[in-house]
């Protein structure tokens, strides 16, 4: 089974977040949401969030994707934790499968990952990052590498994300479900 890893800044967007996580999980994928710290996370618009470990805890476990939520200050927090752009740089050395939407998809730039790369985020978010080959899609694919834009794009992100780690037909079977 396919094993993933969402951390859960303080700041998050929640919509991202949970849309994420429940959607891998009706695909029966195994989801790890992990806080920075042991404390409980305040996501962007109050919403209380109660990860399952904290990232130090995680970091001990193997995962096939990791998937960072935007928002803000989450985006901001997850740029600042030098655990976080290690592991991001780890899994892609590794050929996992790295994973962002909103503004997170800044996090991956500024660790370098998205050079040379096809990516999307959330409208200026990418500015400052020439090497970034900017698309205005709800969500690109560009080999291990998937950016989605917002919390709009949300459900078809985290639908896209059962595809590469499910099948098609996985993903097919989760969006009937959802009666779109």
């Amino acid at each position: 089974m396919p094993k993933v890893l969402v951390p859960l800044a303080q700041g998050c967007e929640e919509i991202e977040a949970v849309t994420v996580i429940d959607i891998l999980r009706r695909a029966k994928i195994e989801v790890v949401s992990a806080g920075l710290d042991a404390h409980p996370v305040r996501a962007s618009r109050g919403v209380m969030l109660l990860p399952d470990a904290t990232l130090d805890a995680a970091m001990r476990q193997e995962f096939d994707m990791i998937a960072l939520p935007g928002g803000q200050p989450g985006t901001n927090n997850l740029k600042a934790d030098a655990r976080i752009l290690a592991l991001l740089k780890h899994m892609s050395a590794q050929g996992k499968y790295v994973a962002a939407i909103c503004a997170a998809p800044s996090v991956l730039a500024t660790a370098g990952l998205l050079d040379g790369k096809q990516a999307t985020g959330f409208p200026g978010s990418l500015d400052g990052f020439a090497q970034v080959q900017q698309q205005h899609a709800a969500v690109v694919v560009d080999g291990k590498f998937i950016t989605s834009r917002g919390p709009g794009t949300a459900l078809d992100f985290a639908l896209t994300l059962v595809e590469l780690l499910a099948g098609k037909a996985k993903r097919e079977e989760v969006s009937a479900g959802l009666q779109r």
